[in-house]
């Protein structure tokens, strides 16, 4: 079963389970894009294919809100609307290092290696290298663990696991980006919380919560 969090005719939220593919790949794993098309096709006795546009992507080990587009209007709209960071974008994430400051806004210059996929984190710009941003600030602790709650200002490759890394806080269980120990689900405890935008139809503000997730390192934060 998928978990809706907003459904109207122009879009659709799913709260993304962190095993999901966001959109079908070469590896044939069944994806998030073809149970909701699955879901659209069955609620409303659609014949034949039914359109679904995907707005932006989560990564396979991430969890949270995933926004799809119902119609191509809308898509191109949300992709407007994603492209000239009209959209607020709020994480959660759990790290085991304390970060730099209470507060604080984090600015790089990150490039992508295809090959390792894979984001390299610079403090200068170098070549096909592209500028990122994102602001934090601790938003609760444990006895080992902090909680970040994280605004994007960019949408780059792996940014914000990259980022957090290297500031020294590298998101827990993301063995990529240098956490020592892996997650038993082999997710990691980074966390789409929501979404806050204007409708590209309806012109409301609209905005998209997930709950918190489940799980024993999450449930220090619940009332977060």
């Amino acid at each position: 079963m998928i978990d809706i969090l907003y459904e109207d005719n122009h879009l659709i939220a799913v709260n993304k389970r962190p095993s999901d593919l966001s959109q079908g790949d070469n590896t044939g794993d069944p994806s998030l894009d073809t149970e909701v098309r699955k879901y659209i096709a069955a609620k409303y006795n659609k014949p034949g294919e039914v359109f679904l546009g995907l707005v932006h992507r989560l990564d396979r080990p991430v969890g949270g809100v995933i926004l799809f587009a119902r119609t191509s209007k809308a898509l191109a709209r949300m992709n407007e609307i994603f492209r000239s960071r009209e959209v607020k974008k709020t994480y959660l994430a759990i790290v085991g290092e304390r970060p730099p400051d209470v507060e604080g806004e984090l600015t790089h210059y990150l490039k992508k290696n295809e090959a390792r996929n894979k984001t390299y984190v610079y403090d200068h710009e170098v070549k096909g290298s592209k500028k990122a941003s994102l602001s934090y600030r601790i938003a609760g602790r444990s006895d080992r663990f902090y909680l970040l709650e994280v605004e994007l200002h960019s949408g780059r490759h792996h940014q914000i696991r990259a980022q957090l890394a290297k500031a020294g806080c590298p998101v827990k269980g993301d063995l990529k980006y240098g956490y020592p120990r892996s997650n038993d689900d082999g997710s990691i405890c980074l966390f789409a919380r929501s979404l806050e935008f204007i409708h590209p139809v309806k012109k409301e503000r609209i905005v998209i919560r997930a709950p918190m997730p489940e799980g024993d390192v999450w449930k220090f934060f619940r009332d977060i």
